[in-house]
């Protein structure tokens, strides 16, 4: 599939995801479906885990194909739900149906199970980081709007410095968690899978912190999308690993190699 290919796929999976949230049915596993997420995951896996999650994120919607991504790491067929790893050395299920749901975000059928086995989870950080990207960005956006319409003292908010300091180490957090997901995903290996996926935790959070700090009172409430974002993000980042867990993680696997391995050419 070429770049032309791609941003058509793009940009129809963005706007059936966008009018699946905007009719109040913000879980697209049918819309998927149809679009051949299954079969996209197969023949080019790469580049259907970064577009499809980061869309997710983006467009504030969800659906339990973290599944078929760790499913299909295993060799298994695709389609169905495994035990997931979550921070705290806990389980996870994220059903494929209307059910249970997270007391973090109401919105997820996940609910915790006794126990799991141990299953490949590079790919499945990697397609979580996109998630937790894409989700950083729409809270970057709210935020923004947010400081171009909210007039104080007779100014935007955005035209001062405080509020631009935020707004800008946003920025710089997400796309430096981009450019490490962007190489975890050439080199496919466990160690940058897993920092690109701590990178994206941290994004993640920096941009609820400042994000909500620029839109105070407003992000608080039910009536702003912000507050679905945060609770999203925090799901995310233990799922698989936290940020700070991860961190260590790979603190401890760089201590025991010696050495700190080349991830990409800069």
């Amino acid at each position: 599939m070429d770049d032309g290919e791609l941003g058509m796929l793009a940009d129809t999976l963005e706007k059936s995801m966008s009018a699946a949230a905007v009719e109040g049915t913000p879980n697209v596993e049918d819309v998927l479906r149809d679009l051949g997420w299954l079969e996209m995951l197969d023949e080019i896996p790469a580049e259907a885990t970064g577009l499809v999650f980061r869309l997710l994120g983006e467009t504030g919607t969800h659906a339990g194909v973290i599944n078929d991504v760790v499913l299909a790491s295993t060799g298994r067929a695709p389609g169905g739900t495994i035990a997931l790893p979550y921070t705290g050395g806990r389980w996870v299920r994220w059903e494929r149906t209307d059910g249970v749901r997270s007391a973090m975000d109401p919105e997820l059928p996940i609910g915790t199970v006794d126990t799991g086995s141990e299953v490949p989870v590079a790919r499945g950080r990697l397609a979580l980081g996109w998630w937790l990207t894409g989700s950083a960005r729409a809270m970057l956006r709210l935020a923004r709007q947010h400081a171009v319409d909210r007039v104080q003292f007779g100014r935007p908010i955005g035209s001062f410095q405080a509020v631009r300091h935020r707004l800008a180490e946003t920025l710089v957090a997400v796309e430096g968690a981009e450019a490490a997901l962007s190489v975890a995903q050439s080199e496919g290996t466990d160690l940058a899978c897993l920092l690109g996926k701590a990178a994206a935790g941290q994004a993640a959070l920096t941009a609820a912190k400042h994000c909500q700090q620029v839109l105070g009172g407003i992000g608080f409430t039910d009536e702003h999308d912000l507050h679905r974002h945060v609770k999203r993000i925090f799901v995310l980042d233990g799922l698989l690993g936290s940020a700070r867990d991860l961190t260590r993680e790979a603190g401890s696997a760089i201590r025991s190699l010696g050495q700190a391995p080349r991830l990409g050419n800069l």
